[in-house]
């Protein structure tokens, strides 16, 4: 039997902002083969360091591995968006170091998901609806420059990548700037089968 467990935030566990309507979960669920089973480990909130932890929590049977981490850990560093500095120079250098911080983290978070050899599919961080057109595009360019390293596949041999920054380009998939709506949600719920029913998850598990 397969089983799905998804680890992460509130990518995932966005039960609390689709209105009662169904959460990414219920849907993987309702999309699922019969016999296929999907657990949800991801916690509204969590950031890279409590990955560990829900991997502790992992069920005996998990056969796929889904992780979304990272979005909160940016929202932690946009305070550097209303920083002033004198100079690109010293611009570009604060972005880097926070690019530093994000690469050693996420990157010691992978070692440990790594270490369970399961097929494993990895989230992007996609872009925030803000409302405003500039504080969006400055966020957007932000992303990009300061979280690099969890939009690329971490072992092209033993996992593979969900772009939610391609799959979530409608507005219509935000239920607020940063959380996925019951149409976002269904499409992350698709990728997620895709993925599991793909010929990449079944050689990583043979």
């Amino acid at each position: 039997m397969n089983h799905i467990v998804l680890l992460g935030d509130s990518i995932f566990d966005n039960a609390a902002y689709v209105a009662g309507g169904p959460d990414v979960v219920r849907q993987l669920r309702e999309f699922l083969p019969t016999g296929w089973r999907a657990t949800l480990n991801a916690r509204d909130g969590a950031v890279i360091a409590d990955l560990p932890q829900q991997l502790k929590t992992l069920p005996s049977g998990a056969t796929h591995l889904v992780v979304s981490i990272g979005g909160n850990d940016a929202l932690g560093e946009s305070g550097m968006l209303d920083r002033n500095v004198p100079s690109m120079a010293e611009a570009l250098e604060l972005i880097t170091a926070v690019r530093a911080r994000f690469r050693s983290a996420y990157a010691g978070m992978l070692d440990q998901v790594l270490q369970r050899r399961l097929p494993l599919a990895v989230c992007t961080i996609y872009e925030a609806r803000f409302p405003e057109p500039v504080t969006r595009r400055l966020a957007a360019t932000a992303l990009t420059a300061s979280t690099m390293p969890s939009r690329a596949k971490p072992s092209p041999a033993t996992s593979d990548c969900i772009d939610l920054r391609i799959l979530c380009d409608d507005d219509r998939d935000f239920a607020n700037p940063i959380e996925p709506s019951v149409h976002g949600g269904a499409k992350i719920a698709n990728a997620i089968l895709h993925f599991c029913r793909s010929e990449r998850a079944l050689r990583i598990r043979a």
